[in-house]
């Protein structure tokens, strides 16, 4: 091919580059927005102090305790390593599966039904039904905050290939005066 063909192709994808990336960057970063309004109008408050119990919190939750939770990767720090532990203490560790199983068949048993076991098993039940719930809204928010990360990534990187190609299109590949191509 000519350089006249090379010089037409750079500039065309030039400006299919660059429209794509800042669509992609104006994209993610409404995909941020729309997720930290979510976020902000739940009036979440991240734990902080003796909220932290374990060292995997301390670690995970420190640097964002007291502050507003608004972030995608503020949501999932405190789905993963606050609601999650908090579901695992309430639960010995089993899942909602397992105490669920366990609890239809208490509840089923008329020699078991009223007793302490059953009413706990009802509760942890309960506790990890509401837990499972928040910790899939929360982990849905960090997922749409990821999207738009990446989004805004492959924009960036689309605007810099297109200065690239600008710069051979219009420069580089230019046909020299005098030339046929």
């Amino acid at each position: 091919m000519s350089r006249t063909a090379y010089q037409a192709i750079s500039r065309v994808f030039a400006i299919v580059l660059a429209i794509a990336g800042i669509g992609l960057i104006v994209g993610g970063t409404y995909d941020h927005s729309f997720v930290t309004d979510q976020l902000s109008q739940q009036k979440i408050t991240m734990p902080s102090g003796k909220s932290l119990t374990s060292q995997d919190m301390k670690d995970t939750l420190e640097k964002y305790a007291g502050k507003p939770m608004t972030t995608g990767p503020q949501a999932e720090a405190f789905a993963n390593h606050y609601i999650q532990a908090h579901m695992n203490a309430a639960a010995n560790g089993k899942t909602y599966e397992e105490v669920s199983g366990e609890y239809i068949a208490c509840s089923a048993d008329a020699a078991k039904k009223n007793t302490t076991e059953c009413t706990e098993l009802g509760a942890a039940r309960q506790t990890l039904f509401m837990g499972n719930s928040l910790r899939g809204m929360l982990l849905n928010a960090f997922g749409w905050w990821l999207l738009g990360t990446i989004a805004i990534a492959v924009g960036i990187g689309a605007l810099v290939l297109a200065v690239v190609l600008v710069i051979l299109g219009w420069f580089v590949l230019k046909p020299k005066q005098g030339s046929a191509a």
